[in-house]
């Protein structure tokens, strides 16, 4: 009798010990597949068409915060040099306007394109005006700025041109701060680098 009690405890160890290895094993899944790809989300152009970003698929991206009346608003000028240097190697810059910071992007969709059009011959897509941080924040920020979203790192957009670099898979591999000029070896090395991946 002791020996088949003894048995019984041991059995009953045994199935509580694999039953909590599978719930947390089961969390694990669960929290990993909380983690989105850039491409399942869509956004709208600057001329309000809607989008899904996984037209990008296989692309370099460099996805930026934009403003017009800002310090650092002459960084236009650099985007396109970065996006005329790069595109035709597989390299593509996302704009996004967002009046987040100092009220500094106020103009309408239409605004805004024929500003960029007409100051710095802008041509790399631009999309509507977003919300890039705060409680309205637009999805595609809370991903670029989420590690439980992106897999990869926390991120706060701390003021307008804000940098983020997502390699050829979709993956969130970079963020550069506002004063980094696009042209700087810094990111043209991390974007070389990617390309050439």
């Amino acid at each position: 009798m002791k020996f088949y009690l003894t048995l019984f405890l041991a059995l009953t160890v045994s199935i509580g010990v694999l039953f909590i290895s599978f719930a947390k094993s089961e969390l694990h899944l669960s929290r990993k597949n909380m983690t989105k790809s850039i491409y399942d989300y869509k956004v709208r152009t600057i001329d309000h068409k809607e989008v899904s970003l996984s037209q990008y698929k296989g692309k370099v991206m460099l996805i930026v915060n934009v403003a017009s009346q800002c310090g650092l608003t002459p960084q236009y000028k650099d985007l396109q040099a970065l996006y005329e240097k790069y595109h035709d190697k597989g390299f593509e810059i996302l704009g996004f306007p967002a009046n987040n910071f100092g009220q500094q992007e106020p103009g309408s969709e239409e605004e805004i394109k024929a500003f960029c059009t007409k100051n710095y011959g802008v041509t790399f897509p631009m999309f509507e005006k977003v919300s890039v941080k705060g409680k309205d924040i637009c999805e595609l920020y809370q991903f670029l700025t989420k590690k439980e979203l992106n897999g990869v790192m926390d991120a706060e957009v701390s003021w307008n041109f804000e940098k983020f670099i997502i390699d050829k898979n979709g993956k969130l591999v970079a963020n550069f701060e506002p004063t980094t000029k696009p042209m700087s070896e810094k990111i043209t090395q991390k974007i070389e680098e990617l390309l050439a991946k």
